[in-house]
């Protein structure tokens, strides 16, 4: 049976994204949302732009947490904490989780180019204090635009995956190789992850400036692969 990913919080602009890429890559996509209703919808609707032969199903948010391999939780940093107690009852020993959440301050109305202070130091060491024993983290994605992910062009951005564990950093770099043009590099423990995220709102920072949407990030003298 083919391994399920839920995108918890997956309406979103960066959930859908991510729900096309991987869904167009041939993976089976559980599409969360608080509303189970408009998770399928959102379902549907890609389908409808991916052809009916792919994989790709909506619920809930606890629903399709709770019936995963692999989720990727795509929700706006000032509602995470909040769905992950909620979760934390539901997921599977052996769920690999992968945090793309970034805690800028305009989740609570600030600036998109600042970012917010969090207590354990980055929005993925929040995520591992509120995930049960025997659920592993990675943090990746964080660098990716909603914008390019929508799109059918080829990504041109690096994307660093950071965690303490080997399994989840091997499964989130196999993701992101499914992205055409994107590129996984080993970012190493999970604690520099605060470093990836502050990346985010440089880079939209950059998009502003220079009035472009697709601002990434490529780190040069590395292998190719």
């Amino acid at each position: 049976m083919a391994r399920k990913i839920a995108i918890v919080g997956g309406t979103g602009a960066e959930g859908s994204g991510l729900a096309y890429r991987l869904a167009k890559a041939g993976e089976h996509i559980l599409i969360g949302s608080r509303d189970a209703a408009r998770a399928q919808e959102a379902a549907k609707l890609l389908r409808q732009r991916i052809g009916s032969a792919a994989q790709i199903e909506g619920m809930d948010n606890a629903s399709a947490a709770a019936a995963c391999e692999i989720a990727i939780l795509t929700v706006p940093f000032s509602g995470a904490a909040t769905l992950l107690k909620q979760l934390k009852s539901v997921w599977k020993p052996g769920t690999i989780v992968i945090d793309t959440t970034v805690p800028l301050a305009a989740t609570v109305g600030g600036a998109a180019t600042r970012m917010l202070g969090v207590w354990q130091g980055s929005a993925a060491e929040q995520t591992r204090e509120l995930l049960p024993a025997g659920v592993s983290l990675a943090a990746a994605f964080q660098n990716l635009g909603a914008e390019v992910l929508a799109s059918d062009s080829p990504v041109d951005c690096d994307v660093l995956v950071c965690s303490d564990d080997e399994k989840a950093k091997q499964v989130a770099s196999e993701l992101v190789a499914k992205i055409p043009g994107a590129r996984a590099l080993n970012g190493g423990k999970l604690e520099n992850a605060r470093i990836v995220e502050s990346l985010t709102a440089l880079l939209i920072g950059l998009n502003m400036r220079y009035k472009v949407h697709a601002a990434g990030i490529r780190f040069t003298g590395l292998p190719m692969k």
